[in-house]
């Protein structure tokens, strides 16, 4: 139970503080900008890898948790509960941001700047990159210490960087799924809910084909 609290109030600050930063930017006119909304991001992954990575691996993300049971780091009778937890937190975030800033429409979700094939493709890759580095930087249940909590955080800040004006830089489907509910602002949801986890799935076989003896 300890290690589903950890994915559950780890999601929870996640998406309280990255889409918070969205939505306190909107509200306030730009005052954060895209450039702190992306080291928001960055930096609470950051923060939760080293509060939660020694109880649960610190996944906070759907995406993220099948990879590792894809890959065999993780008991693979773990993967529901995880994701049922990771989910939950970020249901209960979005409710709590739709309570202090009832006037934002979209609440932080998702959606693409363009054609919504571009950003599918996109948050493949960006999945991809980012499970590339987790993988090889944790152990799965638990974290290696500063160096995975710096790399994977780093990855996170970048991608969103450059990629979240088209794709809003995602890469994890609870972060997604949250505001879209609560907003009730389903549209190009699918492109979160399945690219990550594609991406994901592809950086576990190129793992598995690097270490290959």
């Amino acid at each position: 139970m300890k290690k589903y609290l950890a994915e559950f109030f780890g999601t929870y600050i996640l998406v309280f503080c990255g889409t918070g930063a969205i939505i306190i930017n909107e509200l306030s006119n730009g005052v954060i900008t895209h450039l702190g909304v992306s080291l928001t991001f960055g930096a609470v992954v950051l923060a939760m890898i080293h509060t939660f990575g020694d109880i649960s691996g610190a996944h906070i993300n759907p995406a993220v948790t099948l990879a590792f049971g894809i890959s065999g780091k993780m008991d693979k009778k773990e993967i529901i509960p995880y994701i049922s937890w990771q989910v939950l937190g970020a249901l209960m975030a979005s409710i709590t941001l739709k309570y202090l800033f009832p006037k934002s429409l979209n609440l932080g979700s998702t959606l693409p700047s363009g054609e919504p094939m571009q950003s599918f493709i996109l948050e493949i890759i960006l999945s991809f990159i980012l499970m590339l580095v987790i993988i090889n930087v944790s152990k799965g249940a638990k974290e290696k210490g500063i160096t995975a909590g710096i790399a994977i955080s780093s990855v996170v800040a970048m991608e969103a960087i450059f990629a979240g004006p088209i794709s809003g830089a995602s890469m994890n489907p609870a972060r997604s799924i949250g505001p879209a509910i609560i907003s009730g602002n389903f549209f190009s949801l699918w492109i979160y809910l399945t690219a990550p986890i594609i991406g994901a799935v592809f950086a576990v076989l190129l793992e598995k084909i690097m270490h290959r003896n």
